[in-house]
């Protein structure tokens, strides 16, 4: 049981953090923003760049897929169990999948949590023309980009390890090659 508790210990601090921030930046912006209309920029300079906008997303990050939440809160649980379930049986040392799960962790149950309690995702930080998004989608995103940093470089190492053990040695004496040789001046 400690064993479990150990492993997951990692797993719950990231995506508790995760999921606390989420919640709270999310409360702020309800609570502060009209829906559609309330705009928040602390400096007017930043405003054609980025801005703090409340929007309702009944799709999954980014605003795709609009009015499907019931299919996302389906599939957000579905994943936060697969992820709880899988995490003790990372290796301690594929710290990029375990790091990356955390946060997919924490991103999947910010987002579902709206998804239970209001119906809907309440989105928030707009750069630019980019969909509109909150802390658990970027989490989410985040952590896919750590997983695949993580693949990467676990292929590099394997490969580097691999061409090291190809490399012949060139320091080793080498056999006498006596095939060419007459059988007498074999035996000799």
């Amino acid at each position: 049981m400690k064993k479990y508790l150990k492993s997951y210990l990692l797993l719950f601090s990231i995506s508790g953090a995760i999921i606390l921030l989420d919640q709270y930046t999310k409360y702020l912006v309800r609570e502060n923003l009209q829906l559609w209309s309330g705009v928040w920029v602390p400096w007017d300079w930043l405003l054609p760049y980025a801005r703090i906008i409340h929007i309702p997303n009944t799709g999954v990050a980014f605003g795709m897929f609009q009015n499907m939440s019931w299919l996302f809160t389906i599939l957000s649980a579905f994943v936060s169990l697969i992820i709880i379930f899988y995490f003790p049986r990372v290796s301690k040392a594929d710290w990029a999948l375990r790091i990356a799960m955390s946060m997919q962790l924490g991103g999947a149950v910010g987002n579902l949590i709206d998804r239970l309690t209001i119906g809907h995702v309440t989105d928030f930080i707009s750069i630019g023309n980019f969909a509109v998004f909150n802390i658990a989608d970027a989490s989410i995103t985040v952590g896919v980009l750590i997983l695949i940093l993580g693949v990467w470089m676990q292929e590099r190492k394997e490969k580097q390890k691999g061409d090291q053990q190809t490399t012949p040695i060139k320091d080793l004496p080498q056999e006498k090659d006596n095939s060419n040789l007459p059988a007498e001046d074999v035996n000799s």
